[in-house]
């Protein structure tokens, strides 16, 4: 099933929604198509081209909304970099630990869990890094900011949203 990029004003991706949303958001005059894809749908006195990519014609205000208390976005805060020795690390090796220990009375929130690498972990224990002889690259705060904005992909990438997505490392051709 075909879907549409949604982008903002700026053209930057926001979201992806279904073609027939896409439809009814263009007769509503929210959005205007910017690619289409070839396939298209007809009624008995219409044929409109499926829309492959759209941008939204008023602004777009993002919902503020306290950033979500989560493993991957404490990874993102923290750059996915080791506090204690800044060792990059894959995120299925990377550990949370928490600064004062619960051990010691230390609690799970932002502002008392960084991202660790095992080795760290393994050095801290169940200890402060003063008392562990270890030191942070940056204390730990509650992020005003989404760590990371995702826009869930399933399948190939159509060749016509290409040119709006903006990728961190190579996009694979099937």
């Amino acid at each position: 099933m075909e879907r549409t990029l949604v982008l903002d004003q700026s053209f930057m991706p926001i979201a992806t929604i279904g073609w027939q949303r896409a439809i009814t958001l263009l007769t509503l005059g929210k959005i205007e198509v910017i690619e289409e894809y070839d396939r298209e749908v007809r009624s008995r006195y219409l044929a409109i081209k499926l829309p492959a990519v759209a941008r939204l014609l008023s602004k777009f205000r993002r919902r503020k909304k306290a950033v979500k208390f989560s493993r991957h976005n404490i990874l993102a805060r923290d750059s996915w970099k080791c506090q204690y020795c800044g060792t990059r690390v894959s995120t299925s090796s990377m550990t949370v630990d928490h600064v004062v220990p619960r051990a010691q009375g230390g609690i799970t929130r932002w502002e008392n869990v960084v991202t660790c690498c095992q080795g760290c972990n393994a050095k801290k224990k169940d200890r402060t890094p003063a008392q562990a002889g270890m030191y942070l690259f940056k204390e730990p705060v509650k992020p005003t900011w989404v760590p990371v904005f995702t826009i869930p992909l399933s399948g190939p990438i159509p060749d016509q949203w290409r040119d709006y997505i903006y990728w961190m490392g190579a996009l694979e051709t099937s």
